[in-house]
């Protein structure tokens, strides 16, 4: 597109020392801005992007990857389930477990609460919440013990700690002389985790397996099958393809269907912070039409001479959109490195502002997440280029549309 005298020239307009001081300065705002822009637009998206993986780890602490349950919330040949399931490819792990719902009640203090029985063993492999323990021992969830894991937030709503009994009241019901009563069963608490995510920690409880199906009158069924894959992000098209193979009427969900809605609100917020933060580049990028309408002003008596030696309207314009795309390169590759460099640093750079400016961003006391974690994605990196550079070069078309239709004649007139 370009020619190399027009590169020549442009390249010329740029680094000469001009009588207007102000287009100097305008040239100057311009590549600051640009640079700016393209940093803090790959630095918060990294950012965004690290917040999103530690709620993702967070979340699959407790969810798996997919589950597999049946209509009426009961898998009754989860065993041939299971068999069937561990032989396809890229499942690399499964589990059965119970999900009921409760209440937990200690002394005078009553919370409700989502009842996961589990086998120890066979949880560990789908789940991280053995390596989340607050207090106590995953361990310790032996069958017919009826011991109880809590979440820590749950735990302290109801003032339990580690060798407390907690009474547990189920929707179902037994018949006696005296009436239709609720099951009742006394549980001893004997670990407390944390995985981080309020979900979870307010609301979760674990027993074992077998405790579950006496408990809730399950016999030797299962709510469901907990799923792990080999590829996280694969998990969509594996549990579509082993629900299609299943035989019977069976119901495979994977993680990003369970938590839709929150990872569907991360993504617009990441998409509405990037379309905001580009506007920062916008007005940058357009200085850069000031920037050329000023040397088009400046240089009309050059522009006449080049006419009157040959140059065409075209070279014309491709003399200052040269000019107007080494700004936009230099502040691109500015900003590049810049956000490269703070996004790869970044849980160096902001513990050093907070010991200098004495106070801590996210208090761990307020904030779920207290530091600011970072995961810097070459494909955002290069996006972001992308914008900065057309927007350089849609700024650039009308000063030097401008500039071809000067006319010799009347550039020279005065002259």
């Amino acid at each position: 597109m370009f020619k190399p005298l027009s590169l020549f020239l442009g390249y010329r307009y740029t680094r000469a020392k001009r009588r207007n001081q102000f287009i100097s300065f305008i040239t100057l705002s311009s590549f600051t801005g640009i640079a700016i822009g393209v940093w803090a637009l790959i630095t918060v998206l990294s950012v965004m992007n690290g917040f999103q993986a530690e709620i993702r780890e967070r979340i699959l602490g407790m969810a798996s990857h997919a589950t597999i349950s049946s209509v009426n919330g009961k898998l009754k040949n989860w065993s041939q389930v299971d068999q069937f399931v561990e032989q396809q490819p890229h499942v690399v792990a499964s589990a059965p477990y119970i999900l009921k719902e409760a209440m937990l009640t200690n002394a005078a203090n009553v919370h409700g609460a989502l009842i996961r029985g589990v086998v120890p063993e066979q949880e560990k492999s789908v789940s991280q919440v053995y390596q989340h323990m607050y207090q106590g021992s995953y361990k310790a969830l032996e069958s017919r013990r009826f011991g109880i894991i809590l979440g820590r937030y749950l735990a302290r709503s109801i003032g339990a700690t580690i060798g407390s009994k907690v009474t547990m009241v189920t929707p179902s019901t037994n018949v006696t002389p005296a009436g239709i009563v609720p099951r009742l069963k006394r549980f001893t608490v004997v670990g407390i985790f944390e995985v981080g995510h309020n979900q979870y920690d307010s609301n979760m409880a674990l027993i074992n397996m077998r405790d579950a199906q006496i408990l809730f009158k399950m016999k030797k069924q299962v709510t469901g099958l907990r799923l792990k894959f080999d590829e996280l992000y694969d998990a969509p098209r594996i549990s579509r393809e082993i629900e299609s193979k299943i035989d019977g009427y069976h119901r495979v969900v994977d993680w990003t269907q369970q938590h839709a809605n929150l990872f569907r609100a991360i993504k617009i917020e990441k998409t509405m912070m990037m379309i905001i933060l580009s506007l920062i580049i916008a007005v940058a990028a357009f200085n850069i039409v000031s920037t050329l309408v000023i040397v088009v002003n400046d240089k009309q008596a050059d522009i006449a001479i080049l006419r009157t030696l040959g140059a065409s309207p075209g070279m014309i314009m491709r003399v200052f959109i040269s000019q107007g795309m080494v700004i936009g390169i230099v502040g691109t590759l500015l900003g590049v490195v810049s956000g490269v460099l703070t996004a790869q640093n970044i849980e160096t750079i902001v513990p050093a502002l907070e010991s200098v400016l004495g106070f801590k961003f996210l208090a761990p006391e307020v904030y779920l997440i207290s530091d600011l974690p970072s995961e810097m994605k070459w494909s955002d990196v290069m996006t972001t280029g992308i914008i900065s550079f057309s927007l350089t070069i849609l700024a650039t078309i009308y000063p030097a549309w401008r500039a071809s239709r000067v006319q010799p004649a009347e550039a020279l007139r005065y002259e």
